[in-house]
């Protein structure tokens, strides 16, 4: 754990000189440079790693590393789901009328598809997902306060949460 720490908060530290060299042959400006930044910045925070992370295995539901941290997060309350999206795609704006964070998640395309990643069938998963996910901590620590045992709350989040992963897949793999 130690040498994935000191790796992260080495590629966190020198952000800028790993963006400049990434970005050499490219020719631009200071705000599109310090977005770049950011990005790589969150890229590459303890959020992204797990992002990145469990991507392998959301990615069959169309989902990519910055949604599965947004899933990931939601499980404290299944709103805070819209909020980690917008402080996502908001990383790095300045300003409102650059663009809006509905912009951005329009034009957020696969880098190895070319597809958009909030399409049609990404949206239906994700309902579906939600649908049928048992996300909130706070139901299953009542249940486990009301049954006085953790059977219960590890059984609904356990069935709950394959039922939704696997309806969601369906859903997905049958829309795209």
């Amino acid at each position: 754990m130690v040498f994935r720490f000191s790796w992260s908060k080495q590629w966190f530290d020198n952000a800028e000189e790993i963006v400049l060299t990434l970005n050499e042959s490219k020719n631009i400006d200071k705000d599109e440079f310090e977005n770049e930044i950011s990005a790589y910045k969150l890229e590459h925070s303890y959020i992204g790693i797990i992002g990145k992370t469990i991507e392998p295995a959301i990615k069959p539901l169309g989902y990519d590393w910055k949604i599965g941290i947004a899933v990931v997060s939601s499980f404290a309350a299944r709103e805070v789901f819209v909020g980690t999206l917008a402080t996502i795609y908001s990383v790095g704006n300045h300003s409102e009328e650059e663009s809006t964070i509905k912009s951005k998640m329009a034009a957020e395309v696969n880098p190895v598809t070319g597809e958009k990643i909030f399409n049609f069938a990404t949206g239906i998963s994700l309902l579906l997902f939600y649908a049928f996910a048992m996300q909130c901590v706070s139901t299953l620590a009542i249940v486990k306060k009301e049954t006085n045992s953790w059977k219960w709350p590890i059984i609904q989040l356990v069935f709950m949460s394959g039922f939704a992963y696997f309806v969601s897949l369906l859903a997905y793999q049958v829309l795209k």
